[in-house]
């Protein structure tokens, strides 16, 4: 019975044995199967921004190595490496137009308006100044021909100014579309008949900023005496503000319809804007380091003793630019000057603009060349001009020829998703007008004094770190970047001309004249209903 009793025991013994391994082997199984499989909340988790972002960056380098030209891949591929998918969280901000508030160009005469008048005369006009500056005058001498019953002869081409360009007005814009646009406000000919070759003529340097009233008083009564008279220069011959609405609408026609490039420039401003989308959204800079205009604003900073004395050398002997002594280091604390490559590209990180965004510098050369474009350089590789997009072969027509080739940087600009000029010169103010009449695009415009304040306690290490730096920057040009506002009038306090000098060019800004709100559909059903 004893016996039967031990190995009653021993049997359970072993039962308990080997029900402990099982139960172990179980719980192995088990833990196993628990770290390998992915819990319930694992599987329902949507996917982190992060991991959202880092697949559409894959899907954009893949994209960008079909599209992007062979020459130029490569450097944007490294680029892409320098900042992963890291800090792109803003990108969209970055990117995003400002609200447009239903406006819409609104440029066709009113039901008052009536063909040309015959004409009393012929008005000869030369243009001065570079491309935009040109570009203006021709638009405000449409304006002033329909004023004052005259027939406009295409005008003059500036081939006397800084840049010495020979071009011709058809060679840079498309002259009979100028002409056929315009055939229902104003005539216009190509050149004076041969028969007013000896005709009683005048010269005559039109008032500054000048309205109606000047130009019906003082200059149409002219033709009475004379059958041609030639305006020695076309730039802010026209007051911005307080003229009839046709004719801030036929100034809109002039500068937005009928003042087309040439065709042959058309074409390739084209194609250098799709070599630049190849790359995704993109910057234009208007990178205003330029040797004429340091030299004309006498800015210095950052540059060596020799080219300081270089640029004021070119000042001293430029007889049309009146003002010759010029305090740099004033006139920079004021912010008169162009931002520098170097301040430019702390700028645009400060904004929040990664080193992988693309860049295309309208600009001419750049004074001191890769020395003084190496610290831009090295914050946004992918810089793009002109010249690497294009072959010499493709650029040899518009060779020596600055406005033709500032026509090619106009049309990128125009088309960019962002345009940042580092100076408020003609083509900022030009091409800041264009984006707002084609639907208030966004256009960055620094705040250069309040800037150059910031950069300079940043370098001198005032302002610790970047992030405080960054945060001033944004808050300062929140509201800069293009949103639709009405053109601002003259600065309280100024008088005679000084008061038109301080208004909002014409050209700048459209709105009220040559923009239009929607009015809202509920809106319209609201007032029906009452």
């Amino acid at each position: 019975m004893q016996k039967w009793k031990r190995r009653t025991v021993a049997v359970v013994r072993r039962l308990l044995t080997c029900a402990i391994v099982v139960i172990g082997l179980l719980a192995l199984v088990f833990v196993h199967i628990r770290v390998e499989l992915p819990s319930t909340e694992e599987i329902t988790k949507l996917p982190t921004t992060h991991e959202i972002e880092h697949q559409n960056l894959q899907t954009e380098e893949n994209w960008e190595k079909e599209l992007a030209p062979p020459h130029l891949s490569k450097t944007s591929q490294s680029a892409r490496k320098l900042d992963g998918a890291s800090g792109t969280s803003n990108s969209n901000k970055l990117w995003k137009p400002p609200p447009n508030r239903d406006y819409t160009p609104c440029v066709a005469p009113s039901p008052y308006y009536t063909p040309p008048p015959e004409s009393r005369g012929y008005l000869l006009v030369h243009t001065n100044g570079g491309l935009n500056q040109m570009r203006a005058g021709i638009c405000d001498m449409v304006a002033v021909a329909r004023i004052i019953n005259a027939t406009l002869v295409i005008p003059e081409l500036d081939k006397h100014s800084f840049w010495q360009d020979s071009s011709n007005f058809s060679d840079v814009f498309d002259e009979d579309h100028f002409i056929d646009s315009l055939k229902n406000d104003v005539k216009i000919i190509k050149k004076l008949p041969k028969e007013l070759a000896h005709a009683n003529r005048t010269v005559k340097q039109f008032r500054s900023w000048s309205g109606l009233q000047y130009y019906e008083e003082e200059i149409a009564p002219m033709w009475d005496q004379y059958q041609v008279i030639r305006a020695a220069k076309s730039d802010s011959r026209l007051a911005n503000n307080n003229l009839p609405p046709d004719i801030q609408k036929l100034r809109c026609r002039a500068c937005y319809e009928a003042l087309r490039f040439a065709p042959e420039i058309e074409a390739t401003g084209k194609l250098l804007r799709d070599r630049m989308r190849a790359y995704g959204p993109y910057i234009a800079l208007h990178l205003r380091f330029e040797k004429d205009m340091l030299s004309f604003s006498g800015c210095t900073h950052d540059l060596s003793p020799e080219e300081a004395e270089e640029l004021k050398s070119i000042r001293e002997n430029t007889s049309w630019w009146k003002v010759k002594e010029i305090d740099p280091v004033e006139q920079r604390a004021k912010g008169f000057c162009p931002l520098t490559p170097k301040e430019v590209g702390i700028f645009l990180s400060a904004l929040g603009f990664q080193s992988t965004t693309p860049i295309y510098i309208a600009a001419g050369e750049i004074y001191g060349g890769d020395l003084h474009m190496a610290d831009l350089h090295s914050r946004f590789p992918l810089l793009m001009n002109k010249e690497k997009l294009a072959s010499a072969e493709e650029l040899e027509p518009f060779a020596n020829h600055a406005s033709q080739m500032a026509a090619l940087d106009y049309i990128v600009s125009i088309q960019s998703d962002v345009f940042i000029p580092s100076y408020f010169g003609n083509m900022a103010r030009a091409v800041e007008g264009h984006r707002r009449f084609l639907g208030h695009k966004k256009t960055i415009s620094p705040d250069r004094k309040a800037f150059v304040r910031l950069f300079d306690k940043y370098e001198a290490g005032t302002i610790k770190d970047f992030k405080t730096l960054a945060n001033r920057v944004i808050e300062i040009h929140r509201r800069r970047q293009g949103s639709p506002r009405k053109r601002k009038g003259p600065i309280s306090g100024t008088k005679g001309m000084d008061r038109f000098r301080s208004e909002e060019a014409f050209y700048v800004n459209p709105l009220p004249d040559c923009l239009c709100q929607k009015e809202s559909p509920i809106l319209n059903s609201s007032a029906i209903m009452r």
